[in-house]
């Protein structure tokens, strides 16, 4: 199964000049923990997760309503191409720490895979959770 089959479309994403506040509410609106920062272009240039508010805003005493985007995202994003397979997707996600992979053609966001879309796909479930007990594992390692 590739990840254009079992991909998110459409992503909710957001300008990295949007302030953190907008951000926040987005996240809340639609239930999610993070979402890709583009340009106007399309082209992915950062990804804003619910902690990156709460450690690089909210605890520095910045104020999330004049704070853009960009000052607080994670800026080196893992992506894949829309005919990754979806197991070696799943692995790429358990080596690189990370539940949420953007999806990407030409530089430009086409959708997004979590680890629970990997993990309803009988092809991927077990890949899936490997790679969340790799992920698991190693922030309980950091504690």
């Amino acid at each position: 199964m590739k990840l254009r089959d079992i991909m998110t479309n459409p992503v909710i994403r957001i300008h990295p000049e949007e302030s953190v506040a907008v951000a926040a509410r987005t996240l809340t609106n639609y239930n999610i923990g993070a979402m890709p920062v583009c340009g106007s272009d399309g082209r992915v240039c950062g990804l804003v997760t619910d902690r990156d508010i709460v450690t690089r805003c909210l605890a520095s005493g910045k104020n999330p309503a004049s704070t853009p985007v960009r000052e607080v995202m994670t800026t080196s994003v893992v992506s894949a191409r829309p005919d990754m397979d979806a197991v070696l997707a799943a692995s790429l996600m358990g080596r690189e720490q990370i539940r949420r992979l953007p999806v990407v053609e030409n530089e430009r966001l086409l959708g997004m895979v979590s680890l629970g879309d990997l993990a309803t796909k009988e092809e991927s479930s077990i890949e899936a959770g490997d790679a969340l007990i790799e992920i698991s594992g190693h922030l309980s390692s950091r504690n």
